[in-house]
């Protein structure tokens, strides 16, 4: 029987929407599911996973946990999977996740899978999509060997089904000893007050329309008055005009907000892969035969910079 451990991704006490994809997705699918929670003050994280559909929560709670290290991360991922019998580890496509999919897996002696955008599972038996060739090719994978499947799988991806947190049931992970190589100086936060794609409820993004850096910062107050992330395309990130961050996309962020509004975005395949899912869409293009309106609910074919300031006021009024 196969059974499934997510890898919990958090912050300030509360379980990322990334994990709570994961766990969601995998109690769909009919088999166990447990979690493994890390770090310090995560009592509340483990009574989220258990709400989240997580059997049992095994949980490494210390001081010495609330700075990320590879090693410690790994010895407790690892203990957890031997303890639980997981047949299957998924973790979040973070800087974390990243770092621990494939030193989980060379612990356990296995292959891996990163970045994976979509899943179909049966069992034991995985097939996986993941964006390869930098981003111009989805390969279509699967284990080729027998043993514990390890894959880390892009925000987005899935439905958050937000229920309440309920008592966990849990299993105290100890501390394996920490790697005297290695200490751990400090973290260094960047500051920004902008609001994560992979959690908004409003997403505002920008295409090649907008026609360079000043076009899209002149769209970036719409966002901010619609208390929206402030997305891009591929090409708008590729062009410098925006840091990469903002790429939407099944090559960037997947995103599934409850609205968002594509302005001079023509709607390439892998943009549409990202944000397809999104409940109402929004789209101003100047091209009436734009591959973004097959997918959008309400379009306005003309200028963006005739449209936003209008939007704008639009907001304003319904705010006051």
């Amino acid at each position: 029987m196969s059974k499934i451990l997510v890898v919990a991704d958090h912050k300030s006490g509360s379980l990322k929407d990334s994990t709570k994809e994961l766990l969601g997705f995998a109690s769909g699918l009919g088999t166990e599911v447990n979690a493994v929670v890390i770090g310090s003050g995560v009592s509340a994280a483990a009574d989220e996973a258990a709400g989240q559909g997580a059997a049992t929560v095994y949980v490494a709670d210390d001081a010495s946990l609330e700075v990320y290290t590879t090693a410690l991360y790994t010895g407790l991922v690892v203990d957890a999977v031997q303890q639980s019998g997981a047949t299957q580890v998924w973790l979040t496509s973070t800087e974390i996740g990243r770092d621990l999919t494939p030193r989980v897996a060379a612990r356990l002696d296995v292959g891996a899978l990163s970045d994976v955008t979509k899943l179909e599972v049966n069992g034991d038996d995985i097939t996986a999509y993941r964006p390869c060739m930098a981003t111009k090719l989805i390969q279509q994978v699967r284990f080729k060997h027998d043993g514990v499947r390890v894959l880390s799988i892009r925000a987005g991806s899935f439905e958050v089904i937000e229920n309440a947190p309920t008592s966990a049931n849990v299993v105290s992970l100890f501390l394996p000893e920490a790697d005297s190589r290695l200490e751990a100086l400090g973290v260094e936060v960047e500051e920004s007050n902008e609001i994560s794609l992979n959690e908004a409820p409003i997403v505002v993004s920008v295409g090649r329309g907008a026609g360079g850096p000043d076009g899209c910062e002149s769209v970036r107050p719409l966002a901010q008055q619609m208390g929206a992330a402030f997305g891009a395309s591929r090409a708008v990130c590729d062009a410098g005009w925006l840091p990469h961050k903002h790429q939407v996309g099944q090559t960037g962020t997947q995103v599934k907000p409850n609205l968002y509004i594509a302005l001079g975005i023509s709607g390439a395949i892998q943009h549409l892969a990202g944000m397809s899912g999104s409940k109402t869409i929004v789209a101003v293009n100047k091209d009436p035969d734009a591959p973004i309106f097959k997918v959008a609910d309400y379009g306005i074919v003309g200028d963006l910079f005739k449209a936003v300031p209008v939007m704008q006021e639009e907001v304003n009024k319904l705010k006051t």
